[in-house]
């Protein structure tokens, strides 16, 4: 199983390409930065501030935020793809809540997204305890097909197999806050395929 936890932890390489894209940044803006202090204070001895030095500071000061605006998403870009996320492609964040004692080993719990395109694995964020006997699951998908036909599989071994549909448009829009709770459309019992009730389950998700 895929886990957030365990990308933050075995991948180095994700790490060093975010540290280098922000020390490229700043080393790039920290170039213009002195280029723009020595231009300055060459004027200053000089008190002479021609139309051609004022375009030339003011060329240098566009230049530096646009060094900084590029610093910041190479940073985004490279943190994204650190965490197995396309930045041009939207993802799906959501919390699934069950009983507790189904969620017994979030290790064996495998969540993947299908579509009539394709199947992508879903990253495990973590487990919550609720205190009313009830436990939420959280992880995160790509959206990397564009389609309307999306169905969450959670699958846990001995427990059973629970499908949640995406009540997503085609290509949906990213959300700040989660959507309403809904119920599970399927629950299949790992011993006969019978369809359980659904009313303990429940899926909420928002677009990134």
């Amino acid at each position: 199983m895929t886990t957030l936890s365990s990308l933050l932890t075995e991948s180095a390489d994700g790490q060093i390409g975010i540290l280098m894209s922000a020390l490229s940044g700043i080393a790039m803006a920290l170039a213009v930065a002195l280029a723009m202090t020595v231009s300055f204070r060459l004027s200053y001895r000089t008190n002479y501030f021609p139309w051609r030095d004022v375009v030339r500071h003011g060329l240098a000061t566009l230049a530096a935020l646009v060094l900084f605006a590029f610093a910041a998403y190479d940073m985004r870009h490279a943190a994204a793809a650190y965490l197995g996320l396309n930045p041009s492609k939207p993802a799906v964040e959501f919390e699934i809540r069950m009983p507790r004692e189904t969620l017994t080993a979030v290790s064996d719990t495998q969540i993947e997204l299908h579509t009539d395109r394709n199947q992508t694995l879903a990253l495990v964020g973590g487990v919550q305890e609720l205190g009313d006997g009830r436990s939420v699951l959280r992880g995160a998908v790509a959206l990397s097909q564009r389609t309307a036909d999306r169905v969450l599989v959670v699958n846990l071994p001995g427990k059973g197999t629970f499908e949640f549909r995406l009540r997503l448009p085609a290509e949906p829009h990213r959300s700040e806050q989660f959507g309403p709770w809904h119920l599970a459309d399927r629950i299949a019992s790992p011993m006969t395929g019978a369809v359980a009730p659904q009313d303990g389950y429940t899926i909420r998700y928002r677009v990134l």
